[in-house]
């Protein structure tokens, strides 16, 4: 080369190149693929199809016949819309297919209209039936072909997520384009043996499977390439979280020799059930380690799981160290405090209260005794997590109701030198599928039974017009020195919000996604205000009742449960405030009231607030405005079954994982082709693998692996920061 000449400017990688100008793409459709997470031109090799068309033979009108599924190509001569006085309509749409026509037909679908015009040209398939005059297909799946585009083989038909103004066939030509320009570039993740060894096909192969299929078997065999490397990148990262625990700071050990075993469990005035003797004997082998204990007590409503944080709380003070309880709401950690400074009258333990809405004085005076070791055992909401909170020698943390606290919150606890072990309570049975990958990095420990004396609780579905007679049994039952909750979905009738919280937390609810919707019956619900007001001066008039919602302020708020748990107060009406640990044995009867708008979980939570002594319980559960409970799956479900651990599954099965415990807080990834509930053996096949592949290379340093390993933190590389806080 002479020192005149330049050199050739190189031709940029089709990966290089900004979205809006691959081909056939342009500033438009960039922003509106923008809106399905397409950014890059790879991106679409990775948008998966949701579904396919399996496209029946396509015919001609001399070849059609009556009830074999078929496909047509042809072009829209006629369209008839015909709405009807009671609301129902009909489409009609003439196809022209050449010496013959196909009439499609649509019942109460008046939408599709607007997308059709004479002229177009479409191919459906559909079961054709003869008329007098021609052939009909009822409710026909129909794809709209542009002038030039060719007419679809008989292959399977990808049917893609779309946006406003995209097509299907828009993305069609995007993705082929991506395919021929992008392909031969992607590079292999997966080593050749693991893929023999799991029946996973190669990327390129499978990508082009995915995409353009053959048959419904391709596409079978292509997706399963994905599901479970989607999966096992993140079960390897669950399992590389767990490792670190073994390897980054040291627990206290913390023994339970059998004198202090002894000590502690004579603090039970009662017997304990077998599950809870397997946890507690679970939880000391894991706080004799210098490992920290990474677990999970899960249980149904009523099965003690606070009997195993008190066994642990107190193991560490019996070893000269602090103990935290954090839980969700001030209601709760105010109760907590309370049973706990009880329960240990009389002995050396020092139990305090740390709260929002404390003084800054008696906040600042505590936070010195907390920081001097004075202070045993530590009773808090989220004000534990302020950096003015150092302990001088934390042994455990316990977190009640998990799920409500972010991964971040509960890591705050940590300490520079070492770290406490770590257990949490769950009252909300979690699947066993979502165990193994919201919580993957934990070990479970699960209360099924429960302790004997707890009373049944009769569980009803009732019509509006029943409600005059229930407030007669509860009258009944109040006037025979029984208490009653009455439960809303809301505050006050103007609130835009289904559901209520403590208003010194942010936190998630695990049934507040589906629920928030706003429509015009909505805005007809009657909150805990109006129930008050209305109850009060009608048919519970004689009583005395009580208002509880998450609006008061703390101390407000206990002051009205503690004239219910006294007594005072006889019918408390109440928002979903109470859902959690509240405790008042005497109360035994329930009304839930526009019952459709809680979840499932949700419910039987609230349930459990009434099967807390000796006596029956009642439950009737009203659903809103006109709606039928018999028509409601989850409050059908709610009165099948007491078990919270058949519930749960129902739960899942009803509202999928993504609304179950609200993914946000837990930290799963939204995945792109997986279904944990779809999904739920290759979940158990990716987590052994995963955990044998981190047995032999906890880093994944090994040179084949480093592709994957660049995955794992890629995707799931903040997780890894905080991998002893599950």
């Amino acid at each position: 080369m002479t020192p005149n000449e330049t050199p050739s400017a190189r031709e940029p990688s089709p990966f290089d190149i900004p979205l809006q100008f691959f081909p056939g793409i342009g500033p438009e459709r960039a922003a509106l693929l923008a809106k399905l997470d397409i950014a890059r031109p790879v991106d679409l090799l990775f948008h998966f199809p949701r579904s396919y068309q399996d496209v029946a033979p396509i015919r001609g009108s001399q070849e059609l016949e009556s009830d074999v599924r078929t496909s047509i190509v042809g072009k829209i001569e006629a369209i008839d819309l015909r709405n009807y006085e009671d609301g129902r309509s009909a489409l009609g749409v003439l196809v022209d297919i050449g010496k013959g026509y196909v009439r499609l037909v649509w019942y109460n679908q008046p939408f599709r209209r607007q997308k059709l015009a004479r002229g177009m040209r479409v191919v459906a398939t559909g079961i054709p039936k003869p008329t007098h005059v021609s052939w009909e297909m009822r409710h026909p799946d129909m794809q709209i072909l542009g002038e030039n585009d060719p007419i679809p083989s008989s292959k399977p038909l990808p049917i893609y997520a779309l946006t406003d103004g995209l097509q299907q066939r828009h993305l069609y030509k995007m993705i082929d384009e991506a395919i021929t320009k992008l392909l031969p570039g992607i590079h292999e993740v997966l080593p050749e043996s693991f893929r023999e060894k799991n029946q996973l096909l190669e990327i390129k192969q499978a990508l082009k499977q995915i995409h353009q299929p053959e048959s419904m078997e391709q596409t079978t065999i292509a997706r399963r390439r994905f599901i479970f490397q989607e999966l096992f990148v993140y079960q390897l990262a669950l399992a590389m979280r767990k490792t670190q625990l073994k390897s980054g700071l040291p627990a206290p050990s913390l023994p339970p020799s059998p004198m202090i075993d002894q000590r502690i469990l004579r603090r039970f005035p009662f017997e304990l059930t077998g599950d809870q003797r397997k946890a507690i004997e679970e939880v000391g082998r894991d706080m004799a380690l210098t490992e920290p204990m990474n677990r999970l007590v899960q249980g149904d409503v009523g099965s003690g799981k606070t009997v195993i944080a008190l066994y642990a709380m107190l193991l560490a003070v019996a070893h000269r160290h602090q103990a935290v309880l954090m839980a969700p709401t001030e209601v709760l950690a105010r109760q907590h405090a309370t049973r706990l400074q009880q329960g240990l009258k009389g002995s050396q333990v020092y139990v305090e209260l740390l709260t929002g809405s404390m003084g800054q004085r008696d906040r600042r005076e505590l936070q010195e005794r907390i920081g001097l070791g004075t202070v045993d055992i530590v009773v808090g909401t989220q004000a534990l997590l302020s950096d003015q909170v150092v302990f001088a020698k934390l042994g455990i943390v316990v977190i009640d109701e998990q799920h409500k606290f972010g991964v971040q919150q509960r890591a705050a606890l940590r300490g520079d030198r070492t770290q406490p072990h770590s257990l949490v309570l769950s009252a909300t049975p979690i699947p066993r599928t979502l165990t193994m990958t919201l919580l993957g990095d934990l070990d479970v420990s699960t209360l099924r039974e429960k302790p004997e004396g707890r009373a049944v609780v009769h569980t009803y579905l009732g019509q509006a017009e029943q409600q005059e007679s229930w407030w007669q049994f509860v009258a009944k039952q109040v006037r025979q020195g029984r208490q009653a909750y009455i439960i809303t979905a809301r505050v006050d009738q103007e609130n835009d919000q289904s559901n209520d919280h403590d208003n010194d937390q942010e936190i998630e609810r695990e049934d507040s996604d589906e629920l928030r919707s706003v429509n015009s019956k909505e805005k007809e619900l009657r909150g805990a205000e109006q129930i008050f007001q209305e109850l009060g001066a009608g048919p519970l008039s004689e009583f005395k009742l009580g208002l509880l919602h998450g609006r008061m302020d703390g101390l407000t708020k206990q002051s009205v449960l503690d004239d219910f748990t006294q007594g005072e107060i006889q019918i408390l009406v109440a928002t979903t405030v109470v859902e959690v640990g509240i405790d008042v044995p005497n109360a035994t009867v329930m009304a839930i009231l526009d019952a459709d708008r809680m979840g499932l979980a949700q419910l039987h939570q609230l349930r459990g607030r009434i099967s807390r002594g000796n006596y029956p319980g009642y439950l009737c559960v009203f659903a809103s405005g006109s709606a039928s409970p018999d028509d409601n799956a989850r409050l059908q479900a709610l009165a099948s079954t007491q078990d919270g651990f058949q519930l749960a599954e129902l739960d899942l099965q009803m509202r999928g994982p993504g609304n179950l415990l609200g993914t946000r807080q837990h930290g799963l990834p939204p995945f792109r082709i997986a279904d944990l509930l779809r999904d739920n053996e290759m979940v158990q096949e990716t987590r052994e693998a995963a955990r044998e592949l981190i047995d032999s290379d906890p880093g994944l340093s090994h040179p084949e692996w480093s592709r994957v390993q660049k995955q794992v933190l890629g995707r799931h590389g903040d997780m890894l920061s905080l991998a002893d806080v599950g």
